[in-house]
């Protein structure tokens, strides 16, 4: 029996039983140069494992053999092999060896965009998330992974289905970055903008020592977004952003708050000139459609400014205040929003008069009141959560000792009062 065999059938031995899993996994770390110098003849004896029972061993084969170089013919092998391992695999023998897992993981995303056919891989790497998660609350390298293959493939309501988990646990600072800003994107394909918000803010605010290009893109994203579902963007950045952050982001990000500022002033031809003086620059951020939903979104601000000045305006002077071309594309504006609930109004037909009315919302049905307390279950959650982590931070031997070098080694009530002069 050479090597080989002998290998597989520890596999095959050890992997019915919980206790026997380390010694294992033990034997396939110690074999792990065997399996990379074996790599042709690897592909003959997976066929004597089952995934969904000698998941750990398998793994480990499997891997090795697509770490290997593989030809343009076996890459669709290798897609269905790996698919077909993550869809079986059990999930408590893959954590045991999470950095194989991954890099198994990260060939199939490779594999898959190569073959220009990304959607191959969103179903089995979501499948890979869930598997790899010990809990919803845990962030993944494959978080990012999965959420980029959503992007190219356009599955943006597949890659919502992580997105809505509240994430407390980071192993990478990177994967937090990645995650915030391919998430970012989903949610803007969505039109959900505040969440889009919401994890763009993360990436810019987040702790860093040195500027990335991730915050910087994700920026530009952000003061685009912001106009377009606030109607307007605050340069100031919060207290606990930053320091290095809060000195250059905005230098290199100027153009767009150069289009905020012309935003800001609600006139249209100013910002539609912005728009195309910088159009190279916008289409090569590859931002310059979110451009242009912006400057659209600007008919919708005006207009919800005049229901801050009157009751009634006739769908002419809309049209004229607005910018539009007739009252026609005025009242198309307008029953567009009233729709989207935007603004409250009704429209006279003959007389072709807006009516501008207030929210008929009296915010006392079940769904609010259900809304709220969920919003407050959620909020009690996040502060024991927060209580948890203070104190365990609070015990944490490094943190103490930093704290304790950082503090001045003296304080000034240690000594006597010391008089200014001194008579010699």
């Amino acid at each position: 029996m050479d090597s080989l065999e002998a290998l597989v059938a520890q596999i095959q031995g050890h992997s019915s039983s919980l206790e026997d899993l380390p010694l294992l996994h033990n034997l396939l770390k110690q074999s792990e140069d065997l399996l990379q110098s074996e790599g042709p003849r690897l592909a003959s004896y997976l066929l004597q494992l089952e995934p969904s029972k000698h998941s750990l061993g398998y793994l480990y084969i499997l891997e090795a053999i697509t770490s290997a170089p593989i030809s343009k013919e076996q890459v669709n092998e290798m897609v269905v092999s790996a698919a077909a391992f993550i869809n079986a695999c059990v999930a408590e023998q893959i954590r045991m060896a999470p950095d194989k897992f991954i890099s198994l993981c990260k060939k199939l995303k490779e594999q898959v965009i190569l073959l220009e056919t990304p959607i191959r891989g969103v179903a089995p790497m979501l499948t890979a998330v869930k598997k790899l998660q010990p809990t919803s609350e845990r962030l993944t390298t494959l978080h990012p992974e999965f959420l980029l293959l959503c992007l190219l493939a356009k599955c943006y309501k597949t890659g919502l289905r992580i997105l809505d988990d509240d994430i407390f646990e980071i192993d990478q600072p990177r994967d937090f970055f990645l995650y915030c800003y391919y998430g970012g994107m989903i949610c803007i394909g969505q039109k959900r903008f505040p969440k889009a918000l919401e994890l763009l803010h993360n990436v810019v605010t987040a702790p860093m020592s040195s500027m990335n290009a991730i915050a910087v893109e994700a920026y530009k994203k952000y003061v685009v977004v912001s106009l377009i579902h606030h109607g307007q963007f605050s340069v100031h950045f919060p207290k606990y952003t930053s320091s290095v952050v809060q000195r250059n982001l905005k230098g290199f990000c100027q153009i767009y708050l150069d289009l905020a500022n012309c935003y800001g002033t609600g006139k249209i031809s100013e910002t539609e000139t912005c728009v195309q003086t910088n159009r190279e620059t916008f289409e090569a951020d590859n931002n310059l459609g979110l451009v242009n939903q912006a400057v659209s979104s600007m008919y919708k601000r005006n207009i919800q400014r005049l229901t801050q000045t009157y009751l009634t305006l006739s769908l002419q002077d809309i049209a004229d205040t607005v910018q539009l071309n007739s009252p026609k594309e005025a009242e198309l504006h307008v029953l567009q929003m009233i729709e989207n609930g935007e603004i409250y109004a009704t429209i006279n037909q003959k007389d072709g008069m807006v009516r501008f009315l207030e929210d008929p919302e009296e915010y006392k049905t079940c769904e609010i009141i259900e809304h709220i307390d969920s919003s407050i279950q959620r909020i009690m959650t996040l502060s024991r959560k927060l209580n948890t982590m203070d104190e365990l931070l609070s015990c944490d031997p490094s943190y103490l000792g930093k704290v304790g070098k950082e503090r001045q080694r003296f304080d000034f009530d240690d000594f006597d009062s010391v008089p200014q002069k001194f008579n010699i």
